[in-house]
């Protein structure tokens, strides 16, 4: 079959024009890249051998080779894992991802830090682009394991690809790469020189645990390996003329002192395919009748899907050293999706399926440690590293509490590890402790106030009284919260409480009893009004009645103690569920002006008018006070004319 030209989307085209030119400060990383795209290879290839027997591929002697011509200025890496078919490799590697490119394009346009538009890069996973920082012409030969034709791919990264069907073809993936000249001003090295590709493989990928192999040296002696310092992980010596380059230990296996935090970060970056190192390193390793150990990183910035349905999340599932799956979901909750890692079990079944795992209970043993090892990590971060716990929070904080809704064994955990905005400071956040720690004497209750924005709810009529009295609250914007604080009830013996919901009573000492006297004078002297309003907005409220939580605006909506907020209603509502709207509480300041006058003029003339009257008034404070929240009115038009109409007055 003829070769078929391609032209990449546009863009496809710019990504990968920002990936050559803008990107990679260090272009070593190019080898790392096509390396990790070759142990997935071999991982999978193993996998799928020990899933079917009948696959019929040789998996005896799995492997990645390295191998450059000085003089053809060439340099090739090739495997003999599980290969793409055809349809692969145009869905794999013939366009750029496709499904995210609008949106890395428009984030690296915004980001200034060259660290932070490489991590974009990591996580769109368009690797393998980097190539063509070294390279003029890009060559792909693969063939899929158990398949007879294979596939040619050839770019020279300007705008277009061909793809062509091969009958000769080994199995697995051949990346060869002709490289461009020597740039003698920016780059000091060539990447034909094999001592640099040894040096870039024991830097970026020596814990990989596929032998890499590279010619032997002249003086080396044949079908010996060479500075390798291989274990018994190594599958075995290289063959005559090679040697293998890395020491493929498993970090997770050797003594925590012999492992190196750039070791670290290099496993970190080749499992979560990140530019940037981890905010934080976890170890775990379980003894006695049921072995495993565990090597786990939070990473130090969000993915761009973190919060995407279809997001890939879970560790890599090792049993006995042998890779058994990338994404094991069972091994912790979703809201620790962002966690990275690996686990290595000593007595699974190599050949244990996602339905065995969700019932396995050693797998739901390890889930519980996990899990709690994780979040008492971050706890004492706050502590011992309170600005990576700073951006942990920042990065990660959403989803976390996420975790308070269902997770009832881990939810004082969780508690614990919370950091909220609130009226106490502008800049830092607090911990649910320390606002124990300052809450006024005689105060019972945590109060907090939900909103889209820390302006909006601090701008809040809800807050006056609070804010008047000195009393710190809490100010919640993350979407889930309007969710969680219906599921907690209490931190520490202390009651959340939302400062828009029921009724407030702040007059907690013998200074305030006169307040109360007349509270209780007020309520007799607008008792008609109440009654009256109560009526007129039947429709829209289910009761009228004096507040004790504002010291300026006019009006104010609250929900009963145990009612769903708006917000959450709407929440509901957008994931498909029809719940009946929940009538609110109307409450009126009686110092201000307005309603004064309001309660003096229905004492005189009663009810005397409609729209245009009392009634109309009426509507105007309703209005007033969803639009104070932040809410939307019912009927715009109407409430734009009863003010147009009031103020000509």
């Amino acid at each position: 079959m003829s070769a078929e030209i391609h032209e990449f989307q546009v863009e496809a085209r710019q990504l990968l024009q920002l990936v050559i030119h803008s990107i990679y400060s260090n272009k070593d990383v190019f080898l790392r890249e096509l390396v990790s795209n070759a142990s997935d290879a071999l991982d999978k290839l193993r996998l799928e051998a020990l899933r079917d027997d009948t696959l019929g591929v040789d998996v005896s002697d799995l492997h990645i080779g390295i191998e450059a011509d000085a003089q053809a200025r060439t340099l090739t890496v090739r495997d003999n894992g599980v290969g793409m078919s055809r349809e692969e490799v145009v869905a794999l590697i013939g366009t750029i991802a496709s499904s995210g490119t609008a949106r890395l394009l428009q984030e690296l346009k915004d980001t200034k830090d060259a660290d932070a538009a490489a991590g974009l890069i990591g996580q769109f996973g368009v690797g393998f682009y980097s190539a063509f920082m070294v390279a003029d012409e890009v060559t792909v030969v693969t063939r899929r394991a158990a398949e007879s034709q294979g596939t040619r791919w050839t770019s020279r990264g300007e705008g277009t690809y061909s793809v062509e069907t091969v009958d000769e073809a080994p199995q697995g993936t051949t990346v060869a790469l002709r490289l461009k000249p020597v740039d003698v001003e920016n780059q000091l090295h060539d990447y034909t020189d094999a001592w640099k590709l040894r040096e870039i493989v024991k830097r970026y990928s020596d814990f990989i645990t596929w032998p890499i192999r590279m010619p032997a040296p002249a003086t080396t002696a044949a079908g010996t390996d060479t500075d390798t310092d291989t274990d018994s992980d190594a599958i075995e010596p290289a063959p005559a003329g090679l040697e293998t380059v890395n020491s493929m230990k498993a970090l997770w296996a050797r003594p925590r002192e012999e492992v190196s935090e750039d070791e670290y970060h290099e496993l970190y970056k080749h499992l979560a395919h990140d530019w940037l190192n981890p905010a934080e390193i976890i170890r775990l390793q379980a003894e006695g009748t049921f072995e495993y150990q565990a090597l786990l990183f939070i990473p130090s910035h969000a993915p761009h899907d973190l919060f995407a349905r279809d997001q890939r999340r879970g560790l890599q599932l090792y049993v006995k050293r042998v890779h058994i799956m990338d994404d094991c979901e069972e091994l912790l909750p979703p809201y620790l999706r962002f966690i990275k890692g690996v686990v290595d079990a000593q007595d699974l079944s190599l050949n244990v399926s996602r339905e065995i795992l969700q019932q396995d209970r050693q797998i739901q043993m390890i889930h519980r440690r996990l899990t709690k090892k994780v979040l008492s990590t971050i706890k004492d971060m706050m502590t011992s590293a309170p600005d990576r716990y700073a951006t942990i929070w920042r990065e990660f904080g959403r989803a976390l509490k996420e975790g308070l809704l269902d997770d009832y064994d881990n939810r004082d955990s969780l508690l614990a590890l919370c950091s909220f905005a609130s009226t106490q400071d502008t800049d830092e956040l607090t911990t649910l402790s320390q606002y124990l720690e300052r809450m006024k004497d005689g105060q019972e209750e945590i109060y907090y106030l939900t909103g889209n924005s820390r302006e909006t709810i601090e701008n809040s009529p809800h807050m006056e009284a609070f804010r008047a009295k000195g009393i710190e609250v809490l100010l919640l914007t993350d979407a889930v919260d309007e969710v969680w604080v219906t599921t907690v009830p209490s931190f520490d013996g202390k009651q959340l409480r939302s400062v828009a919901k029921g009724e407030v009573d702040l007059h907690a000492d013998e200074q305030d009893t006169q307040a109360d006297s007349e509270r209780e004078s007020r309520q007799k002297e607008y008792t008609d009004l109440l009654t009256w309003m109560t009526e007129v907005l039947a429709e829209d409220v289910k009761e009228v009645r004096l507040s004790t939580r504002l010291t300026v605006s006019p009006a104010c909506l609250v929900s009963d103690t145990h009612d769903i907020t708006p917000a959450l209603e709407n929440m509901y509502r957008a994931m498909g569920q029809d719940i009946p709207r929940t009538q609110r509480i109307l409450e009126l300041n009686p110092s201000h002006a307005l309603v004064n006058n309001l309660n003096k003029a229905h004492a005189e003339r009663g009810d005397d008018g409609g729209a245009d009257g009392l009634a109309g008034i009426a509507e105007l404070l309703h209005g007033m006070a969803l639009i104070a929240e932040g809410g939307a009115l019912k009927d715009p038009a109407r409430f734009a004319k009863l003010m147009a109409d009031h103020l000509a007055i």
